[in-house]
Parts: C-alpha cells; sequence; structure tokens
C-alpha cells in the first residue's frame, strides 16, 4: 500500500487565468462584425485550426478536414489563416492591454491567446480597504495613488459562477473567511477586466480564478464561452471539510491537465489500463479513446509520489518529478507567474506534412519555414531605435524599408539576439509486417550557432533565409538524419533560443543604454541644475571710440605692468595649472590679444606710431 500523504498548499495568491474565446476567429471578426451571427472557421492546410460558436453549433469543431466540414454545413464561411502575423499582433495588443492592469508586472502569456496574471498584490490592497460592515457598498481602487479609479462592487457575492455549483455562502456574515473575501475581489477585478476587455478591444474571453495557475486555467473551461468560475474554498482537507481542489481536479482526463505532458500521461495510462491505450484513428493525430482520470490515478492503491518519481523519471526528466506529478493530481501548483518580458524566451516556427522525404521538397520547405522565422524575428526582437536619423540624412541608394519583406525595419534596433539555432523533426515509423504503422510523438532535435548575418537589416528576408538554408539548416538537418531521402517525415520546426538582451531600460536587459541615458539625463536633471548666467558685454563701437592721449597710455601701462607682476605671485599660490589664456588682455585701439606683461610695450608701439 502506497504512502498517501498529502502535499501541502499555499493558496496565498490569487491568479487570473484570460482564455480569448475562438480567437483566431476573433481576430476576423473583429474586422468583419457581421461573421459573428454566422457559421465561420479559420483554416490552415486541409483543416480547420479553430470556429466560431455558431459553427460549433452546428457541428464543426476543431481539427476537423475541410471536406468534412463542407459536408456537414454546407454554407460555413472559411478564411485561410496560414499567415499568423495578423494573430500575433492582435495577441500582442490585447496583452499589453490586460497588462495595463497589472502593479506588480506578473503577467504570463501562454501562446497567442491565453494569459496568466497575479493580482496578489492589488486584491490584498484592497481588502485592507473595506468596510467590513458595509461590504455590499464597496470600492475597488485600480490606481494605488488615485483613490477615486475604480468600480463599485458588492463584495458579499463572487463574480460570475463558482465551483462547486451548489456553493452557497452567507451575504450578511460578517465573519467571513479571508481567502473567501480575498476570491471575490479577484472576481470581480476579472470581470470589470472582462467587460472593458469587450467594449474598448471588441475580444470576449472566458476567465477562470483560483490560487495557483493550473486551478484558474482548467475552472474555467467550465463556463464558456464568454463566463468566468472561481474555485471557492475549502481548497484544503481539513478539519473533515472535502477538498473543493481536488474534488476539482478528480474528473479530469490524466492528459488534459496542464504540465502532464503526453509521454507522462501514456505512461500514466498504460499504468492504469495495464495496456497501450487506443487512438481514435484519422489524418489528425487523435485522443485517446479510452478515459482515464486524476481520480483514477491518485486512487490507485499503488500509486504516490515515489512511485510516480520510479515510473516517470529517465534520461533528461527533472529531478523531483515524481513529487510534481503527486501534486498536480491533488491542484497544487506553486509555479510563479512570470513577470513580464520585453522579449520572449525563444521563437520558433513549425509545419506538419503528410510526407516529406526527399531533398528537393526539404530545401523548399526549409526556404519557407526559414523565412516565417526571420520574419518573426523582425517583429518580436526589433525595437525603436533612440540614435535613428531620419532617412533624409541617409545615402539616397540605401532605402532600409524596401528590403524588409513588409516588415519595417525604419528606425529599429535589436532589443536582443538569439544566440542558438534549432532544427527539430518528427519522422514516422517504419510500417509493421501486417502493413499497420505505430503512431509516433517523438521529436528529434540538433542545435548550432546561429549565424551572425541574420541581423543584417539592410538585407531582405528572403536573401538572408536563402542563405540560412545553405550555410546552417541543411548542415543541421544532415546532423540528423544523413540518409539522402526516404526520412518520412511529418514534421519540421525552426527556433532560435538562448535570448542575449541588448542594453536597454527593461529589467531583463543586459545592462544600461549609456547613449539613451545620456540623452535622458537632460530632463532628469532639470529640476536639481543650478545655472549661472554671465551677462555678456555691450557692444562697442570701434569707430566712435575715444584715443586716449599718450600720457594717458603711458601711465596705464605702467600700472597694469605691475599689476600684473604681483598679481600673478597671488594667483600661483592658489592655482599652478592655470591656462595661460586667463592672463591675455586685449588691446583697446587695435584689439589684438596678447600676455598681459607684453600690453606695455605694445601700447607704447602705438605712440611712437601716432607721433
Amino acid at each position: 500500500m502506497a504512502n498517501k500523504y498529502l502535499p501541502a498548499r499555499r493558496d496565498g495568491r490569487i491568479v487570473i487565468h484570460f482564455d480569448y474565446d475562438c480567437f483566431y476567429a476573433s481576430v476576423f471578426e473583429a474586422k468583419n462584425p457581421a461573421l459573428k451571427s454566422l457559421p465561420f472557421a479559420v483554416q490552415q492546410k486541409q483543416i480547420i485550426v479553430t470556429c466560431n460558436y455558431e459553427a460549433r453549433r452546428r457541428g464543426l469543431h476543431k481539427l476537423q478536414l475541410i471536406k468534412d466540414a463542407r459536408r456537414i454545413c454546407p454554407d460555413v464561411i472559411i478564411e485561410l489563416g496560414e499567415d499568423i502575423s495578423q494573430f500575433r499582433d492582435a495577441s500582442k495588443e490585447l496583452y499589453g492591454f490586460i497588462k495595463g492592469f497589472s502593479w506588480n508586472n506578473k503577467i504570463e502569456r501562454l501562446g497567442f491567446d491565453e494569459v496568466w496574471m497575479d493580482v496578489t498584490d492589488i486584491v490584498d490592497y484592497n481588502v485592507a480597504l473595506l468596510n467590513r460592515n458595509d461590504l455590499e457598498n464597496s470600492f475597488f481602487q485600480l490606481v494605488q495613488d488615485d483613490p477615486t479609479v475604480g468600480f463599485g462592487l458588492d463584495a458579499t457575492v463572487i463574480a460570475g459562477h463558482a465551483f462547486p455549483k451548489d456553493y452557497v455562502s452567507d451575504p450578511h456574515s460578517t465573519n467571513v473567511n479571508e481567502l473567501t473575501l480575498r476570491l471575490r475581489l479577484g472576481s470581480h477585478l476579472a470581470l470589470y477586466i472582462r467587460h472593458q476587455l469587450e467594449q474598448q478591444k471588441g475580444y470576449t474571453c472566458t476567465v477562470g480564478i483560483s490560487t495557483n495557475k493550473l486551478l484558474s486555467k482548467l475552472v474555467g473551461n467550465l463556463n464558456k464561452p464568454k463566463g468566468q468560475t472561481t474555485v471557492m474554498p475549502p481548497l484544503a482537507a481539513v478539519d473533515g471539510h472535502v477538498s473543493n481542489a481536488i474534488t476539482f481536479m478528480d474528473d479530469h482526463e490524466i492528459g488534459k491537465v496542464p504540465g502532464i505532458g503526453f509521454k507522462f500521461a501514456q505512461k500514466l495510462r498504460e499504468f492504469i489500463l495495464q495496456r497501450p491505450p487506443e487512438f481514435d484513428d484519422g489524418l489528425v493525430y487523435g485522443c485517446t479513446k479510452e478515459k482515464v482520470t486524476v481520480a483514477d490515478v491518485r486512487n490507485h492503491p499503488d500509486v504516490d509520489a515515489q512511485m510516480l518519481e520510479k515510473l516517470l523519471s529517465g534520461p533528461g526528466s527533472a529531478h523531483g518529478i515524481g513529487y510534481k506529478m503527486w501534486c498536480l493530481l491533488h491542484g497544487i501548483d506553486d509555479s510563479e507567474v512570470s513577470a513580464a518580458r520585453a522579449v520572449p524566451r525563444q521563437i520558433s516556427i513549425e509545419d506538419s506534412y503528410i510526407r516529406l522525404d526527399t531533398m528537393p521538397e526539404l530545401l523548399k520547405e526549409l526556404m519557407h519555414l526559414a523565412q516565417s522565422l526571420l520574419t518573426r524575428m523582425r517583429i518580436d526582437l526589433l525595437g525603436e531605435d533612440d540614435d535613428f536619423e531620419s532617412q533624409d540624412d541617409q545615402p539616397a541608394d540605401q532605402d532600409i524599408t524596401s528590403v524588409s519583406n513588409s516588415v519595417s525595419v525604419e528606425g529599429k534596433k535589436w532589443l536582443a539576439r538569439p544566440k542558438v539555432l534549432r532544427i527539430t523533426t518528427r519522422p514516422r515509423q517504419p510500417l509493421q509486417p501486417d502493413g499497420t504503422r505505430q503512431r509516433s510523438f517523438k521529436r528529434i532535435s540538433h542545435s548550432g550557432p546561429l549565424p551572425n548575418f541574420v541581423f543584417r537589416l539592410t538585407e531582405s528576408v528572403d536573401a538572408l533565409a536563402e542563405k540560412l538554408v545553405k550555410e546552417a539548416l541543411v548542415g543541421l538537418f544532415r546532423k540528423l538524419h544523413p540518409e539522402k531521402a526516404g526520412w518520412n517525415l511529418s514534421l519540421i520546426n525552426l527556433a532560435v533560443t538562448n535570448m542575449a538582451e541588448t542594453a536597454g531600460d527593461s529589467k531583463t536587459a543586459n545592462g544600461r543604454d549609456i547613449g539613451c541615458m545620456f540623452r535622458k539625463q537632460e530632463d532628469v536633471l532639470r529640476d536639481f541644475r543650478v545655472t549661472d548666467a554671465d551677462t555678456p558685454p555691450s557692444s562697442v563701437d570701434v569707430k566712435s571710440e575715444h584715443i586716449p592721449d599718450k600720457s594717458s597710455i603711458a601711465k596705464k601701462s605702467i600700472e597694469e605692468a605691475e599689476n600684473v607682476m604681483f598679481d600673478s605671485d597671488e594667483d600661483a599660490a592658489w592655482d599652478d595649472g592655470e591656462d595661460e589664456n586667463d592672463l591675455d588682455e586685449c588691446c583697446t585701439i587695435c584689439h589684438l590679444r596678447m600676455p598681459a606683461f607684453a600690453m606695455g610695450a605694445h601700447q607704447r608701439f602705438h605712440l611712437q606710431n601716432s607721433d
């Protein structure tokens, strides 16, 4: 019998998970709102990558073949979604909008359509402001230094749905559990952000609220679309109470739990079933036909953290993987919501194929993927260059924008430079004697240094992609597949990793940008600068100037010479490194500058010439 100890829970955070509804389709619907009421789908290759809820109501679904979709719903409207730049741009815009509500900058994006937001600080701040005797008329402050910016709320109730469905609380109770109160405020903040996102950007989303990333991501799925759900206490099984977190997790299929990948899920299914599970047939890799739930694994008499460590550990697996999986089965996830980054950790592009096994086909696909990868690098890794001068100051024959392949690089600089280039492939398994083929999800990869020429902004993406294929990618591919043909690949992925951020102002930047710092110095120090402005001398009209007589010039010359002799010794005691020009004198007649000790002789020269 296994040791069924319960991992310790840490439920001090409030985490919101945003999942944009039918994101790919929503990007098209934002441009053409009429599509919202029609069956609409987005196509990549020969399958539907997403469809709106009207299309789903008529029997369409993700990863469905186009021919099947048209047969089931003849009036479906289909748009090509091969160019993902429009989806990436929309995702970045929405991410920036949600980020504007964060105080601690802990906001993490997952793919194009999911965002986690840790709102612990803003929720705790507002909990401290609540009047416990009048929770119905509460106010949520959105800006820390401005108490007038925010919205009203009823803190006695949850906003949206709750798990479990039969959850009830006494709205008139003054002895409210602290976690319950914090989750209520988190749900009201999530509702406010959802409504602002729809009103200002035209996108709807589904939201989950809980105390960690795992629960917040999964619980939002209960009320799609345009809904939100909060996992309510008790989350820990103490004092005879049933844990709502464990109850919620138990019904999930093991492969649907974030953090349990395909390989681990397969091992767990095989352990519970004592045989390999069956999969759906079809062109697209199907799901398992046999459902193995979290409860099946967690309640198995032989399963505990140590047993999972033995079952799942292997070459390349992280230490303590068994304990991590045991925690996930109990709805425990202590991973932090990563702080927003100026640049991504890696950039990757991939495509799938029915069969790819000849060199001409490979070169064509590598060229296409390399173009997409370099274009994506320019979109995600270029930022404004403060040192940039306008195009008018550059040579007429250097048109940087024209060589960028639709991505403007004018006035841009690299915010980060990836160091590693990686290629990944997925070969199909050979046919078995009975003519069947065992499904394989195994990927193999090889990495190498990323050539520096990819950062040249004066060359086109096409030219750089062709050079990258010839000088780097083909060599990396041959490390994986030395055969000349017959690889039978179903997938190729290209990626750049190991981002080295350049100097800048972000927290993750590699040092400070000295040039930018000096340019900002004038504005930063303006209020602290003390200026000593000299009054300029009045202009002198030489023509009308009175020329002194001989006796006055001679007398003045003798006095100035004496002053120089004594004053210079006195000054030398304080500063023996003064500039010689500091002792220069200017002739009042010819305005010639000369050392003071020579001025007497020069004045006598004028007297002699005037005789």
